[in-house]
């Protein structure tokens, strides 16, 4: 089952900061992960495997990146939802923070405001639409996160 897909022109390339690149590469290499996450791990490599890596000064303001806050709206409720994309021991739904391991935060990755993905929930597959980068830690010279 493919549990996520990237529904535009913009689906073959998906640009990553080398930082948030080598940190997530070790995560995906880490046993602590493996048993728990597996098909997402091996969802995040593929993402991975087609990055375009690019220094974090030169990264568009418009991706998504790890730590960036992000609003999207699922189009077929309407019901707008507004997450940070943290890494796994950060996570907290309750505070809108979303484990790049969780389907949507790994489709939501490397995403461009504007773009529309597909990720596969339980009741459905539901349609989202990246509406605007809130926040970005690059774009706000914060890069040491």
């Amino acid at each position: 089952m493919t549990l996520m897909t990237r529904n535009n022109a913009l689906q073959d390339k998906l640009t990553m900061t080398a930082p948030d690149f080598d940190r997530l590469k070790h995560l995906i290499e880490s046993p602590q992960y493996r048993v728990s996450h597996g098909a997402l791990l091996t969802t995040l490599k593929q993402e991975l495997d087609r990055s375009e890596v690019v220094p974090p000064a030169t990264i568009p303001k418009r991706v998504v990146t790890m730590h960036s806050r992000v609003r999207v709206r699922d189009l077929e409720t309407g019901e707008p939802e507004t997450y940070t994309l943290v890494y796994p021991e950060e996570a907290d739904i309750n505070e809108g923070k979303l484990s790049v391991l969780a389907p949507l935060g790994a489709a939501l990755l490397g995403t461009r405001a504007g773009q529309v993905i597909e990720v596969a929930a339980p009741a459905r597959l539901r349609q989202i639409k990246v509406e605007r980068v809130l926040y970005q830690p690059e774009a706000a010279g914060d890069y040491h996160l």
